[in-house]
């Protein structure tokens, strides 16, 4: 399997990038990496290159603060474009970046293509929960508006993700909503409910925004302007606790004594709430698989990253989905 990485996307790019990189290449011999970037920049930091890492040299970088559409457009020649191009020639299975969200969203429908059936792929991270295993939330940030057709389209497309790459032969799916009754919500809710309850998912019902961390589903469903609400509220709440935490055991010297005693449990709970361990959100609904690494993406989760689009591939993501949207429409389960 060939998975090619936007090297300038991020943060911390190309660095962390390349180091993520020659980890995971060193690890999965059978994977071949493609650093898409500049090569004089890649090639400085590569101190080491083993035989299953390349450089596809590109001369152009899309900016955070590129507007989308404009940016993929004209910057036909930027690291993230080409391996998206990549992906649509089939030079390559998989492409990830942790570059500008709404060019890589622009990316993967002007460039690797809609997957037939779909009206909008849709971003699809793993939320942590409290047992571990986490729920994949979708539409977390790539259209700001759907339909309740949209919301069936990510609730198959989600629950496929989970029992392809997660093992999940059952995946429980979530409406996310006010409150628990069939009745409450808004317009787009009342309307996709009944859609959701016929549809060759195992849906749960409602899901309230408190109840998320406790695992009451595997996918749950939303559009993303609430999804990309309720992911930056978590992301801000969890930043929060732990730098309140971390003034709290530094003050005195009994409080720094406790610390110690209680730190490989907190050690434990960061871990749980950590996106370095998830490594990418895949956007759900392409011709190919695209993932979407966090902005601030170190070197772990970049090979994270990696194993995750590896997961996808072996277990035929794209296909999978393809076949299943299908099957939903002539009514068979999943």
């Amino acid at each position: 399997m060939r998975i090619a990485i936007d090297a300038m996307g991020g943060d911390h790019a190309p660095g962390a990038v390349v180091e993520g990189a020659v980890a995971a290449a060193k690890e999965w011999k059978d994977t071949e990496i493609i650093l898409v970037g500049d090569e004089a920049k890649i090639t400085a930091l590569l101190t080491e290159k083993p035989a299953n890492l390349r450089v596809h040299h590109a001369s152009e970088v899309v900016e955070a603060d590129d507007e989308p559409v404009k940016a993929v457009r004209r910057k036909k020649d930027s690291s993230m474009v080409v391996a998206g191009r990549l992906v649509r020639e089939k030079q390559a299975d998989a492409m990830i970046s942790a570059g500008n969200t709404g060019a890589l969203m622009a990316t993967g429908l002007l460039v690797v293509g809609r997957m037939e059936g779909i009206d909008r792929p849709a971003l699809a991270p793993m939320i942590p929960t409290m047992d571990g295993g986490g729920v994949l939330a979708l539409d977390l940030g790539a259209n700001m508006d759907a339909t309740p057709e949209n919301l069936l389209q990510y609730a198959i497309m989600g629950s496929i993700y989970r029992q392809k790459v997660h093992g999940i032969a059952k995946p429980r799916v979530g409406l996310l909503n006010v409150g628990t009754e069939a009745a409450k919500g808004n317009e787009l809710t009342k309307a996709a409910y009944p859609l959701l309850e016929q549809a060759p998912v195992h849906f749960v019902g409602n899901v309230e925004a408190r109840d998320v961390l406790n695992a009451q589903c595997d996918v749950l469903v939303c559009d993303g302007f609430v999804g990309n609400i309720l992911l930056k509220s978590l992301e801000g709440t969890a930043g929060a606790i732990f730098s309140v935490l971390k003034e709290e055991f530094t003050k005195s010297l009994l409080s720094k004594l406790a610390a110690a005693v209680v730190k490989p449990g907190l050690s434990r709970f960061k871990k749980k709430l950590d996106y370095k361990e998830h490594g990418g959100a895949p956007l759900l609904g392409l011709n190919g698989l695209c993932l979407k690494s966090h902005g601030s993406s170190d070197a772990l989760a970049v090979k994270n990253g990696i194993r995750q689009a590896r997961l996808a591939l072996q277990n035929d993501l794209v296909g999978s989905i393809s076949a299943g949207m299908e099957s939903g429409k002539r009514g068979v389960n999943i």
